[in-house]
């Protein structure tokens, strides 16, 4: 762009816009002027671009850039008036400037401004040194410069495309390179407001060579053979075997060498191989390691030894060969087995056989050569069948049949409780002693010049389980037999029998007890306890024991209540027992005995109103029978031990009364010549009308069961009070006195008259058998209740006589006029 200095002859010049290469790191930091806003655009090492509001009716722009913190000439530049966009060069790098933009008319009169704080990029860096190590990266060298924060290395490939990396100091290195390609590189520097230099001078660096893809194997033992395919541009290759990191042999290979034969090697023996590439200008490649075991060592000596057993094998025993990281066994029958240990198993083998074994070392190279057959000759086969018998009583045999190779034969006998036998034979069989409840294992072994055959068959036999010595029977039940013992030895299990012909129980049980139910009654039966075992059978010699069951239960035919006794009558088929009948009631309990068919109990044995279960018994020795089905008896009702009769009014009277045991329902009765009441209820009272006044009752009661049973009660007698007075008047006599008048219901019968009300309470009381008595001094002008009541003969008044209602008037102070009101009743 065109700028010129202050103070020297510029004229006005169309601004010039150059084109921006970084327009992505533009700035949008700026300051607002009078009128016009100012934005830094971007920044480099020699200018400044800045951004301004466009103003309406500029002719041209002048932009001005400032140095801040020197005194140094001030740079300017103009633009047309419809531009919006310019930059300041020629400036210094790395300085702080202040960018003003006037808007001016044609006369060169400023119309508006505005300014803006920047500072330019630092100064161009320079690179040093650019090499590559590694196929793909680019590693640069360069001095730092003034006022730089951070690089930028920018890479250009052969087809025109770049990358930016990132750097913070020297040196820097650029990744995901492409192998020996030629890069342009170059190096910007960045301040800390991201302004960017213009780029370093370029430098042409290549990457160098990949690393060969190496391929190897051991052959044999002691050579290792290495192959590659071509590195396109490498004309010569580079391979370095070493062994613990000692250097075994170098090889330089020629361009078109794609293979290598290294040989003279410790067998069973890791290497390590390096190899690189080297190009024209002789530099080397990436680096590859790789790792190749050399064969193992031809075994020189192991051992064959033959294990008998269910399954009968030859293990093959060795020492390690070095290297090794498995051992194979192969033998002339084509038996084989391999193991990374020091022994395998060839197998199945026989008795009677002969073989060739080799063994051959391996690794993950491949196997060794096979070392020098070694002959395995077999020894006899074991003697089988072998027959167990017990051809009489403690003393068994075995026998089996001959052996063609054996010279001699040996029988080991073992018991299950440890004891042995041994019995050394040239013949086929062997004798031994055997005890009830054992377990004896019996093995054979034929022998020869080899040794001892392998295990043949060991053959069990187990003898008779013993009888139980100590069995016990008990009655637990009528009709149930229980048989204890001590477990004995060899049983696994016990039958249990008990006979009675033509009957047959039998119980089988693993435990030395068992329960034989269901038996029939009064019978004999022959117990016995036979041991069983799963091997040998049961032993059916053990004694039998004679046990008889409980009489059987009776059946209760009558029970029957006559004048002063209680009968029981029953049936059985027992043939010699005692019974006893049993009276359970609510109350006690009674019992009578007999040795025939009936029994009786005196009834007063029995309380009143009981309950009873009446139940009978068989006994013998062996027993008791289970009780009879249960007949009820039901004994007559309790008769209330208290009864009172209270006269509620003139004509009825509650009868209450005690509980009675056995009682169901009450009728009472209270009865006179002059008439009767009763009443029936379930409750302990009741009450009973249509009752006479003055009249002597007597009283009974007739308690009845819930089965119907009914008991005559009889109690003291009962009168009734006197009867209440009829005609009751009241009368006015001289000087405020009253007269009460009625009419009496018998000579004999002294009465009270009360007569009350609100100005007053009065009574009086004639003699005996009067009809009428007087109250003086009674207050006039009230309404008064008057009642006659007779006297019982124990001095109490009868409270249920009516009432009548009077008014008493003024006849100026005395007792004037009377007027009756009428009835009501006691209250």
């Amino acid at each position: 762009m065109p700028s010129c200095q202050l103070g020297k002859d510029c004229g006005r010049r169309a601004a010039r816009v150059t084109s921006w290469s970084n327009i992505n790191r533009r700035k949008r930091h700026g300051v607002q002027g009078t009128t016009i806003s100012v934005s830094v655009f971007d920044v480099t090492t020699k200018s400044i671009a800045v951004r301004w509001s466009r103003y309406n009716g500029a002719t041209y722009y002048e932009v001005t850039a400032t140095p801040k913190n020197s005194a140094g000439p001030s740079t300017f530049a103009q633009f047309g008036g419809n531009t919006v966009l310019g930059s300041v060069s020629v400036l210094s790098f790395n300085s702080p400037y202040t960018v003003r933009v006037e808007a001016k008319d044609h006369n060169g009169a400023v119309l508006g401004q505005g300014q803006v704080d920047a500072r330019t990029a630092p100064d161009v860096p320079t690179i040093n040194l650019a090499t590559s190590k590694q196929s793909d990266s680019i590693t640069v060298e360069f001095e730092t410069v003034s006022g730089a924060a951070s690089y930028v290395l920018r890479t250009e490939a052969p087809d025109g495309t770049f990358s930016q990396t990132p750097a913070s100091s020297s040196p820097a290195t650029v990744q995901d390179l492409q192998p020996y390609t030629q890069y342009i590189v170059s190096l910007l520097a960045v301040n800390s407001d991201g302004g960017q230099s213009q780029p370093s001078e370029p430098v042409l660096v290549r990457t160098v060579l990949p690393a060969p893809q190496l391929n190897s194997s051991s052959p044999s033992n002691d050579t290792i053979q290495l192959d590659w395919r071509p590195v396109e541009h490498a004309v010569q290759y580079s391979l370095s075997i070493t062994l613990q990191g000692i250097l075994v042999e170098q090889i330089n290979a020629t361009a078109n060498a794609t293979s290598a034969t290294v040989s003279g090697l410790e067998p069973g023996s890791t290497y390590h191989i390096q190899a690189h590439a080297l190009d024209r200008y002789g530099r080397p490649g990436d680096k590859t390691t790789i790792s190749q075991i050399t064969r193992p060592a031809q075994p020189e000596d192991f051992e064959l030894s033959p294990v008998w057993g269910e399954l009968p094998y030859l293990l093959v025993s060795w020492n390690a060969s070095q290297g090794a990281s498995e051992h194979t066994a192969l033998s002339s029958t084509g038996l084989s087995c391999s193991s990374t240990g020091s022994s395998c198993r060839l197998s199945p083998i026989r008795c009677g056989q002969s073989m060739l074994v080799t063994l051959t070392a391996s690794n993950q190279a491949g196997p060794s050569l096979p070392s020098q057959p070694k002959e395995f000759g077999s020894v006899p086969c074991p003697p089988e069948p072998i027959r167990l018998s017990e051809p009489e009583p403690e003393l068994c045999l075995a026998d089996w049949d001959a052996v063609a190779t054996a010279e001699s034969y040996v029988t080991f006998v073992k018991r299950d409780d440890g004891i042995e036998q041994r019995c050394n034979s040239s013949e086929t069989s062997c004798n031994y002693t055997c005890l009830c409840g054992h377990t004896y294992i019996v093995s054979v072994y034929a022998y020869n010049q080899a040794g001892s055959s392998p295990p043949g068959p060991q053959v069990n036999y187990t003898t008779l389980p013993c009888c139980p010595s100590d069995v016990s029977i008990s009655l637990v039940s009528p009709e149930t037999l229980e048989i204890r013992w001590t477990a004995v030895r060899g049983a696994t299990l016990y039958e249990t029998r008990a006979v009675d012909p033509p009957e047959l129980i039998v119980c089988n049980d693993t435990a030395p007890v068992c329960v034989l139910s269901d038996l029939s009654c009064n019978s004999r039966y022959s117990v016995a306890v036979i041991p069983c075992s799963d091997l040998s059978g049961c032993n059916r010699n053990c004694q039998a024991q004679v046990h008889e069951t409980a009489p059987c239960m009776p059946t209760i035919t009558s029970v029957s209540q006559t004048l002063g006794a209680v009968t029981v009558n029953w049936t059985s088929d027992n043939s010699a027992a005692n019974y006893t009948a049993s009276f359970v009631c609510d109350t006690a309990t009674v019992s009578c005995h007999s040795d025939g068919t009936s029994c009786e109990i005196a009834e007063t044995a029995l309380l009143c109103g009981s309950s009873c279960d009446v139940t009978v018994v068989a006994t013998t020795i062996a027993g008791a029978s289970f009780p009879s089905y249960v007949d009820a008896l039901e004994t007559d009702p309790c008769c209330p031990a208290n009864l009172t009769v209270h006269q509620v009014t003139q004509a009825m009277s509650n009868v209450t009364w005690s509980a009675a045991r056995g009682a169901y329902s009450f009728r009472t009765s209270l009865t006179s010549p002059r008439g009767s009441a009763s009443c029936h209820t379930q409750h302990t009272h009741c009450l009973m009308g249509c009752i006479t006044c003055g009249t002597s009752y007597s009283v009974s009661m007739e308690v009845a069961s819930r089965t119907g049973r009914k008991e005559q009660c009889n109690y003291s007698g009962y009168s009734t009070s006197h009867c209440c007075p009829s005609g009751v008047r009241l009368y006015s006599m001289a000087n405020n006195t009253l007269r009460v008048y009625w009419r009496s219901t018998g000579s004999l019968t002294n009465y009270t008259a009360d007569v009350y009300g609100s100005h007053g309470n009065y009574s009086c009381s004639p003699p005996l058998g009067g009809n009428s008595c007087d109250i003086a001094d009674v207050a006039c002008g009230g309404v008064y209740t008057v009642v006659v009541a007779p006297i019982n003969a124990d001095g109490t008044r009868v409270t249920f006589c009516p009432l009548r209602l009077y008014s008493v008037s003024c006849s100026g102070t005395y007792v004037g006029n009377i007027i009756y009101r009428g009835k009501r009743s006691v209250d």
